[in-house]
């Protein structure tokens, strides 16, 4: 077994802080933030889900209202422990090049697309975190035999927590976070030629 290099090995007892990821340039690309301790996105990304990230990024800019702009593999500062990177987001920050992360209060909807290595960080302990960090959308993205399946959450306010908004197929329209209208179907691959 090798040693691990120097830059894996956390700067203080309690872990990684939110800040830390900032001064890892060594980290691979889309290393996340959770519960103080580095996650790294080491298995190849499949081909569906970077093709329905992609459709799915085209489809949201040509909706999204004025104020508001579509980041991809952006990382959100949740608190100082957390800094998850959502595959898409949705934010009313302003465009700033040199950017590298958002705060919570900043983003309207976050999008997750489950794949099997993220599965449970997805369905469980980012639902929860987003939802804790006010974030007030979140749609987890499941692959039901190659086509898409959204599953939409709000945050309700007097708990703190979302709540289920409802589960979509072929279609998806929404008016909250913003009017959105998208066919699930042609983000798929082999349907969008």
């Amino acid at each position: 077994m090798t040693a691990l290099p120097d830059w894996m090995r956390p700067p203080r007892p309690e872990g990684w802080f939110a800040d830390d990821l900032d001064r890892l340039p060594q980290a691979p690309r889309h290393t996340e933030l959770i519960d103080g301790a580095l996650v790294f996105m080491m298995s190849p990304q499949r081909w569906w889900h970077g093709h329905l990230v992609t459709m799915l990024t085209v489809a949201l800019m040509e909706q999204v209202p004025a104020g508001a702009r579509v980041g991809r593999e952006m990382t959100v500062k949740l608190d100082q422990r957390n800094r998850p990177e959502p595959d898409l987001l949705v934010t009313t920050a302003d465009f700033d090049r040199d950017r590298t992360w958002f705060a919570a209060d900043e983003v309207q909807l976050v999008i997750e697309v489950v794949s099997p290595e993220s599965a449970h960080r997805d369905r469980t302990v980012k639902l929860r975190k987003y939802a804790e960090a006010g974030i007030p959308h979140y749609w987890c993205i499941e692959d039901e035999g190659g086509t898409p399946v959204v599953h939409v959450y709000e945050l309700d306010e007097p708990t703190g927590a979302y709540a289920p908004a409802g589960i979509f197929r072929h279609s998806l329209q929404r008016t909250v976070p913003f009017k959105v209208n998208i066919n699930l179907d042609d983000l798929t691959p082999d349907k969008s030629r």
